[in-house]
């Protein structure tokens, strides 16, 4: 449930009032294109697919539709399929995204290789979750919404998200950290 704050904040969105709009957009782009850019690893899809969520929520306010209540709640769950659509129509392609990332010159090389192959590891490890533990994993720990949060966003109970936040760990965890070998006897 929202709270009175909240509630007249979304009767002025609902009304176009500017500066309410504009006060959300402020508030909320930097975390919802920070959730994105860590999902599609490519900064121009995720200034895109961020402000297709703005897009979305003006579209479905003129429509009168939109959120009641939870304002986050219902970004995120846009966020995320905005992302899912965008997979979706790019199934059909198969060819990887040139790195946008400038090399610093003061950088260290192999450490700035280390980085983003760990980030490579990370992304391809969370394709192999179930569609509800990928989700899950993204909004608790790249978007830092609570589990009350996740639970809004993904219209689940509590205890369903906290069971596939434990599976998904469990199975990255199976995924990016190595067993040790058994030394021979």
């Amino acid at each position: 449930m929202a709270n009175n704050g909240e509630s007249k904040r979304l009767e002025r969105a609902q009304a176009f009032d500017q500066k309410t709009l504009a006060a959300i957009y402020d508030d909320y782009y930097p975390s919802l294109y920070k959730f994105i850019s860590r999902q599609v690893s490519d900064m121009e899809t995720a200034r895109d697919l961020t402000a297709e969520i703005f897009r979305r929520f003006l579209q479905a306010l003129d429509r009168g539709h939109g959120p009641d209540e939870n304002l986050k709640a219902w970004l995120y769950r846009a966020a995320h399929n905005v992302v899912v659509d965008h997979y979706r129509r790019q199934q059909h392609r198969r060819h990887l995204p040139l790195p946008e990332q400038l090399v610093d010159g003061d950088a260290d090389p192999v450490r700035s290789a280390e980085i983003s192959m760990t980030a490579e590891r990370v992304r391809d490890a969370l394709q192999n979750l179930t569609p509800d533990q990928r989700q899950v994993i993204s909004l608790k720990f790249l978007a830092g919404l609570s589990n009350k949060e996740v639970a809004t966003v993904m219209n689940k109970p509590i205890g369903a998200i906290k069971s596939l936040q434990h599976r998904g760990l469990a199975a990255l965890q199976r995924q990016l950290i190595p067993r040790k070998e058994k030394a021979p006897a």
